[in-house]
C-alpha cells in the first residue's frame, strides 16, 4: 500500500511540475486581483473639496487638499515666491476641526496665516517638505475666512 502511496505522490509531482513548467509566460504575471492572498498598495491620499480656495496675486497654482485622519491637510508644495489666497468653507459646510499646511522647503521662506489670529510659520530652507500644524484658535466656527500669504524673502509678508 505504501509502495502505490508513494507512487500516487510522485506521479502528482511529476505532472505538477510539468504544467507548471508548461504554463505560458502570461500565466506567471496574472493579475493581483485573481490571487487573493495579495493586497493591493494604496496609491496615495484621495484629493478632496472642502474648502473654497480663491488664489489672489495672479497665483496659477493649485492648493490640492487632503484629509491626513481628522486633519485637512492644504499643500502648498506647489507654490513658490509670492502669493497669497482666502480659504473658506464651502457654501452649506462648515471648517474642518484641523488644518495643516505641507510647505515644500526652499520653495517660500513664510507663510502667514490670518483668521482671528495671525500666526507666521518659517518654513526651512533645506530638505524634505514640512508639515505646518494650525494650533486651535486661530479660526472659529464663525470665522468667514481665513487669508494665507506666502513670501520668497526672509521678512515678514506684505
Amino acid at each position: 500500500m505504501q509502495a502505490v502511496t508513494r507512487h500516487c505522490v510522485r506521479a502528482l509531482s511529476v505532472l505538477a511540475a510539468a504544467l507548471g513548467l508548461s504554463a505560458p509566460a502570461w500565466a506567471w504575471h496574472l493579475p493581483s486581483l485573481h490571487w487573493p492572498w495579495h493586497h493591493h498598495r494604496p496609491t496615495g491620499p484621495e484629493a478632496v473639496h472642502e474648502l473654497s480656495i480663491q488664489m489672489q496675486d495672479g497665483a496659477a497654482k493649485a492648493i490640492a487638499q487632503y484629509w491626513d485622519r481628522n486633519t485637512l491637510l492644504l499643500d502648498l508644495s506647489a507654490v513658490s515666491g509670492e502669493g497669497s489666497a482666502v480659504v473658506a468653507p464651502r457654501p452649506g459646510t462648515g471648517w474642518p476641526v484641523r488644518l495643516e499646511f505641507r510647505v515644500q522647503s526652499g520653495s517660500i521662506a513664510n507663510l502667514e496665516v490670518s483668521g482671528v489670529q495671525r500666526v507666521l510659520f518659517s518654513v526651512p530652507t533645506q530638505g524634505r517638505p514640512s508639515l505646518l500644524h494650525l494650533d486651535p484658535g486661530v479660526y472659529l466656527a464663525t470665522t468667514a475666512a481665513i487669508t494665507l500669504r506666502w513670501s520668497a524673502a526672509d521678512g515678514l509678508p506684505h
